[in-house]
Parts: C-alpha cells; structure tokens; sequence
C-alpha cells in the first residue's frame, strides 16, 4: 500500500492531540517553559514512531482512539530525547528540522526542564484511560516505556554513544548495540504499545516488539548511508538493511490485511534507503 495517506491521517490526529496535551504559552516564568516544550514537539518531524503504535494497534483489533495516548506518549519521549541529545554537554547541536534547537531558542535550563517536562506529560499520556483499553494492558504499557526509556533504552544507548564519542566504531556490532538502545528501542515501544492497547494475543505481542526493533534499526542504518563517520561500514549495513527489512515483513505477515500499513512503512523505510 502507499502508506503515506495513512501517515498523513494518523498525523493530525496525534498533532491535534499533543496541541491538547501540551501547556498553553504565556507571558510569565512558566509559559516560557511551556513555549520551549511546544516548540520541540510542534516544529514538524516524520510522526514514524507515533505512527508505528497506532498501525500496531489496529493490526490485531484495535482503533486509531485506542492507540492515541500511547502514540502521543512515545512522540514526547522522542521529543525529550532530541531536546537532551542537542544540549551542548550532548551532541551540541543548534538546528534540527530547520529550526533553532531549543537551548538555542531558549536557554539551556529551559531546555533541560523542557526535556524533563515533556518525559513526564509522556507518562500522563500513557495513564490516561483509553475507550476500550483494558486498565492491565494499560499499565503493561506504561511499564514497557519506561523500560525501553531508561537505563536499559534510550539513556544507556546515549551513554554508550558519549562513550565511543572520540573512537571509531570499528564492527557492524559495535554499531547496533548503540542503535538498539535508541532508535530501535523507541520503534520497539511504539509497536510493543500499540500491540498492548489493541489487546494482542502473546504471539502477536511477540512478533511486533521484534518488527518494532527491526525497522527501527533498519531506519538507523537507512540514515547512516548519509554519514560519513560509517562509511567504513557502509557495505555491512546495507547487507544487514536488506535482511531487516526481509524479517520486519515477515513478523507481520500473518496479522494478514490488517498489518498492511506496518508493512507499508517497511516499504517506507526501504525507499529511503536507495
């Protein structure tokens, strides 16, 4: 299928809905943290995660309302990783999606509470009650995000890279195991998520949180091509690329019609990389 309709339409759901869950700007100490936090989540971005919790959601039952808390929640989280990552004592970058990042627009104490704020409003978009979402699922939900945003995601996978910051990364291993603690582990979220607010049986839990890991590190590796710090590794990863996106198909073959937009940013995916 051509899943950018679908894209577009479980966009402005979920920029509706964050323009909802976000504070409104003002002119005291608050509203300037309030203006930093929506312009790191309201400055555009593909939507990808956001749109992997919902697809995920309705390939084993469920519906776009079902999956709209879980799939803002795991936009902020990326958000809030974003923030952090471009502070100075990170990556230190000063532009992202032709904008200003936010220590720049800002400061960077607001930065670094605007990144706190939006990893909290994260949670209370995931806690809140969802039409037709069992309350268990529910909290496996909130569980599954904060596992795969902390020590054992997002933040080790951060450290990791601050770690080999000054060396070469000399192994298509090496590499993987920075990405599976970010970007792979947020695409893993998001599919795992949306499996559990759909109400997904074991097995189809099971092979969403592998489809989910595998196009999220199939993107990582689609976006590397671009980087000259990975070239050395360029025809590894593009071996490794075309067996994750063989697999990630695979896992969700047998959700049948249902899984067809899952499938289609798998597609996605792989356009990218040519």
């Amino acid at each position: 299928m051509d899943v950018k309709p679908y894209i577009e339409r479980c966009r402005v759901r979920v920029d509706q809905r964050l323009d909802e869950l976000l504070p409104p700007e003002s002119t005291d100490g608050m509203g300037r943290l309030a203006a930093a936090m929506r312009h790191a989540v309201l400055s555009g971005g593909k939507r990808l995660r956001p749109v992997t919790v919902i697809a995920a959601c309705e390939a084993v039952g469920g519906s776009l309302d079902q999956g709209l808390s879980g799939a803002c929640a795991v936009e902020l989280v990326h958000a809030y990783s974003l923030v952090h990552d471009d502070l100075p004592a990170m990556d230190d970058d000063t532009e992202r999606r032709g904008e200003p990042t936010v220590h720049v627009a800002f400061d960077e104490p607001t930065a670094i509470l605007a990144g706190d704020a939006l990893l909290t409003l994260a949670f209370e978009s995931l806690g809140t009650a969802a039409p037709g979402v069992d309350p268990g699922r529910q909290l496996e939900a909130v569980r599954e995000l904060a596992v795969l945003c902390g020590h054992a995601g997002l933040v080790g996978g951060q450290s990791l890279d601050i770690a080999q910051a000054d060396e070469r990364i000399e192994s298509l291993a090496e590499l993987e195991r920075i990405h599976l603690g970010k970007t792979a582990a947020l695409f893993r979220a998001s599919a795992t998520i949306g499996a559990y607010l759909g109400g997904a049986d074991a097995d189809a839990q099971t092979a969403l949180a592998l489809y989910g890991e595998e196009l999220g590190l199939a993107f990582q590796h689609a976006d590397d091509r671009l980087d000259e710090e990975h070239q050395h590794l360029a025809a590894e990863t593009g071996e490794r690329l075309t067996v994750l996106l063989a697999s990630a198909r695979q896992r969700v073959f047998h959700l049948g019609a249902g899984a067809d937009p899952l499938v289609g940013l798998v597609d996605l995916v792989e356009a990218y990389a040519k």
